[in-house]
């Protein structure tokens, strides 16, 4: 029924006009009925998506909906209204805008979907208001609406050299019937003034001069600070601390055991102990003094090097399950002229953004009302609510910036602690989280271990696939993001493909990171077709093209569940993945270039979040074995427009830059069910000494546009490991790189 919902509301145009002049536009969604029916609150009649507001002025404000944590859509979103407008930019003024379950939809930021669920609806609106616009001025001037044109934020009547601005229309254009959205005409491509052109983030300045943008930076009147202590392995609880002697250090109001209860989750509220005191100092020395004596519980046991010999005894027996089988696999690797056979391994990672987890809490009369930098407001919403005891109605959320999110700030633990301290004390409470809280209790991209084998024919084809993967969950449910798809190129490729998988039990919590699930299986994947290309002596390019154009449609998998949304997730095209990888061959003038000793190139590509993208890494590993990316070519496909130059560019750069970052040096270690890394020093960021240029190009398809956050990062991590074999040799099947001997021999 929610998928129903979702599909069957018809949207349509509310316009009033603006308390002290103007005109005020919302979208609106009108449930579908039978949904209403059944629903256990009445929905309201009327649901308003997106507003603009124009005033005599001639200002235009924009509420951006979505959460906005480095990925560009408080920019990119006012930019599809404002161009549909037809306004000038310099009139454009960009508001956050809260949680409001009620007047937005989709109100999340993460899996690159901002582009795709708000490509039409915000132009749509944009559209709406030009028209109402225009028929205002056609009034005015008596004469008809197709007559006038509009340009910068104006309406002009060409035959009698008349205009109006906008300010000046808006108080009339109130007045107008609205059009119906879902037939309102939309510019031509080619009448774009905005979309496809380079604008600044709307934030720049604020950012690069110190404003108070971020979370960490909000303040209120009267409000403590918060530290909470949980212990270091992940589900243990508080058998006994020095409560007395915290509260007597300086500064200290209070300090508290909280206890998780049945409400507690690894996705929730943890047991530990809340400090809260004058400032964040007071509170974190005092933090210092804190002895606990925990119960560690039963993930104490697990480790590392346990889920090592885990997955290779696993490896060792018949898979748990099948994801896929098409053909014989058995019959077409006994019968091949040559089988390589390769394990891979990619260790658990943290998020580790710039900004540390932070939430600020005013607990008050029943009712809660939340600062915080969330990717996804309203589950935390009603996660605070369950764990509180209290109506979600009772709790109000304000977004704020987000230093960085890359899928941590899915979660929102931080949120659920600075509610229940708040709650506990009775004033506005700011937790911060340092740098160790956020590596030490994070949730991590799961590690994962493939084992793989794959036929060769005696023409170099490859005629069968089979890859037992190890991950970790229980029964036939993966861990969250620990899962591996059925679809997975090279999946409908290879005649003979089998897809096997077993779960190990984890106490340790796993959530998405950058591209989910992707920035592990890129790397495996990838790097082992570039083995098999090897093995068979061919170009690790014209391979892959070879493999792009062997599609099986007779041994294609059943369709896939449908989505939130209620549409099917787009399937694997293989002509906009050949048309990059031969883009970024183009650009990157693979084959053509003659390398000095230790230095090679590597090719991979990956389908993710809609997009397609294919990467080439040239990378110059030293006689000691140091490696030294020199430069990374990116070709994309992200349909039919580019919103933001600017910010795409930005997006894939950091992408790559990103993907390299954890390919050279990062790596999360469990021990006695406890994190190993603390901060930088042991989980190490690319430096900018390490950065090198990141060349993006992207290639137009007719397709509808889709987002860009998350699909560039997966091919720069095996097409870096693929460049160093290039240049040493030898084969990368673990990561990160600096836990391998690439010195020459």
């Amino acid at each position: 029924m929610t998928s129903t919902l979702r599909l069957d509301r018809r949207q349509f145009l509310r316009v009033t006009a603006a308390a002290g002049g103007g005109i005020l536009l919302a979208t609106y969604i009108e449930p579908f009925r039978a949904a209403r029916a059944l629903a256990a609150e009445p929905a309201a009649d009327f649901a308003p998506n997106a507003f603009i507001r124009i005033t005599p002025d001639g200002i235009v404000t924009i509420t951006a909906q979505n959460p906005e944590v480095g990925q560009g859509s408080k920019t990119m979103l006012p930019m599809l209204i404002a161009d549909e407008l037809d306004v000038d930019w310099k009139s454009v003024r960009i508001e956050q805008g809260s949680l409001d379950t009620t007047n937005f939809r989709n109100q999340y930021a993460g899996g690159s979907t901002a582009t795709p669920n708000h490509w039409l609806p915000m132009r749509r609106v944009g559209a709406a208001g030009r028209l109402m616009l225009i028929t205002a001025a056609a009034q005015i001037w008596g004469v008809p609406d197709s007559e006038c044109e509009t340009a910068l934020g104006a309406v002009h009547h060409r035959a009698s050299n008349r205009r109006l601005t906008y300010g000046e229309l808006a108080d009339k254009a109130a007045a107008v019937p609205a059009p119906n959205l879902e037939t309102v005409k939309l510019k031509d491509p080619k009448d774009y003034t905005l979309i496809g052109t380079r604008v600044a983030g709307v934030d720049n300045r604020a950012i690069v001069t110190g404003k108070p943008l971020y979370g960490i930076d909000f303040t209120v009147p009267g409000m403590l600070h918060a530290v909470f202590e949980k212990c270091p392995v992940f589900g243990g609880t508080v058998a006994r601390a020095n409560l007395d002697e915290v509260r007597a250090r300086p500064g200290v109001k209070h300090a508290f055991v909280v206890d998780a209860g049945a409400g507690g989750a690894l996705n929730g509220l943890l047991s530990g102990v809340a400090i809260v005191a004058d400032t964040w100092w007071a509170a974190q020395s005092a933090r210092a003094k804190l002895r606990v004596t925990w119960t560690e519980g039963p993930t104490a046991e697990q480790s590392s090097a346990g889920f090592a010999t885990k997955a290779a005894a696993l490896s060792q027996q018949p898979p748990q399950r099948s994801l896929r089988a098409d053909g014989d696999v058995d019959a077409a690797l006994k019968s091949a002229a040559r089988v390589v056979e390769a394990a891979y391994f990619y260790p658990f990672l943290a998020h580790a953004p710039m900004e540390p987890q932070n939430c600020t809490a005013h607990y008050k009369d029943g009712k809660l009302e939340i600062w915080a930098p969330t990717q996804t407001p309203q589950s935390g919403r009603g996660l605070v609510a369950r764990t509180l005891g209290i109506q979600e109605s009772d709790v109000t959320i304000h977004l704020l910036r987000a230093g960085g999110g890359f899928g941590r700030r899915l979660n929102n633990d931080y949120m659920v602690e600075a509610a229940r301290i708040a709650k506990e004390t009775g004033v506005p409470v700011k937790l911060v989280w340092t740098r160790e809280d956020d590596i030490r209790h994070d949730f991590y991209r799961p590690a994962g271990f493939h084992y793989f084998r794959g036929g060769l024919s005696a023409t170099g084809s490859l005629t069968a696939w089979r890859d037992h993967f190890v991950s970790f969950g229980e029964g036939d449910r993966f861990a969250p993001s620990a899962g591996l798809s059925s679809s997975e190129f090279p999946a409908r490729f290879v005649p003979h493909f089998a897809l096997d998988a077993s779960v190990m039990p984890l106490g340790v919590p796993t959530g998405a990171l950058r591209a989910p699930g992707s920035n592990g299986i890129a790397f495996a994947i990838q790097s082992f077709i570039d083995e098999l290309a090897q093995a068979v002596g061919q170009d690790p390019v014209q391979f892959r093209l070879a493999l792009l154009a062997n599609e099986q449609p007779d041994a294609a998998a059943a369709p896939a569940p449908p989505g939130p949304s209620g549409q099917q997730p787009p399937s694997f095209n293989a002509a906009r993945m050949r048309g990059v990888l031969e883009l970024v061959a183009e650009k990157s003038e693979w084959g053509k270039r003659t390398l000095p000793k230790g230095t090679g190139m590597g090719v991979a590509f990956h389908f993710s979040h809609r997009g397609y993208f294919a990467e080439v890494v040239q990378a110059t590993v030293s006689r000691p074995g140091s490696v030294r990316v020199d430069q990374v070519w990116v070709a994309g496909d992200v349909g039919s427009q580019v919103i933001n130059l600017s910010n795409a560019e930005n997006q894939a750069q950091g992408a790559a830059l990103d993907g390299l970052s954890e390919a050279l040096g990062q790596e999360i270690t469990i021990e006695r069910g406890r994190t190993v890394q603390s901060n930088f020093h042991d989980f190490k960021l690319l430096r900018l000494t390490q950065a090198p240029p990141v060349e993006v190009h992207f290639r137009t398809t007719d397709f509808p546009p889709t987002g860009l956050g998350e699909p560039a990062l997966p091919p720069v991590i095996p097409a870096l490991c693929n460049a160093v074999f290039a240049a040493t040799g030898k084969r990368v099947r673990s990561l990160p790189l600096s836990q391998q001997d690439l010195s020459w021999s």
